[in-house]
């Protein structure tokens, strides 16, 4: 089994959402199956079976959560070492040709969230970045050519995981 890794941010927001979906939405829903169901002929009762589909979907994406979380290995970012791009730093990269710069932060799939530039360890900017010291490159092939970008910070951001 591989392992997800995950922030003990990112595994508290998951626990979170797990126990909120068995808590509260599956009950919610349950209740909503009960009540359609005393509407009488299931065969043709809409509700009923707009009720039975929430459930569906609510046992599944427990069961995905349930899965993940199995599977996670919490790192802690304020721990990891500074001198490589790895999971849970925050580095900054500049496109040698244009010599625009990004910052990116690298965390699980589950806590990644692209318009902040918080991005999970399995996206292509982060499988090329990963291992690179300060001073290093990598290039990317994309549909606009190659692009060769270098690695010129790395540190921890406190507030990207909280």
């Amino acid at each position: 089994m591989e392992k997800e890794f995950l922030t003990p941010a990112g595994f508290e927001r998951l626990s979170k959402e797990i126990r909120e979906l068995i808590s509260v939405e599956r009950p919610k829903v349950m209740n909503e199956v009960e009540k359609a169901r005393e509407h009488g002929d299931l065969k043709e009762n809409a509700e009923y079976h707009a009720a039975r589909e929430r459930q569906r979907m609510i046992d599944k994406q427990i069961a995905e959560l349930n899965a993940l979380l199995v599977k996670s290995q919490i790192i802690e970012p304020s721990k990891v070492d500074l001198s490589r791009v790895s999971f849970g730093t925050t580095f900054t990269i500049v496109d040698v040709d244009t010599e625009v710069e990004e910052i990116y932060t690298i965390v699980s799939s589950y806590e990644a969230d692209s318009s902040r530039n918080i991005i999970s360890y399995h996206s292509p900017i982060a499988s090329f970045a990963i291992g690179k010291k300060v001073g290093e490159t990598f290039e990317i092939k994309g549909s606009k050519g190659t692009r060769e970008f270098e690695v010129i910070k790395i540190k921890y951001v406190k507030e990207m995981f909280a």
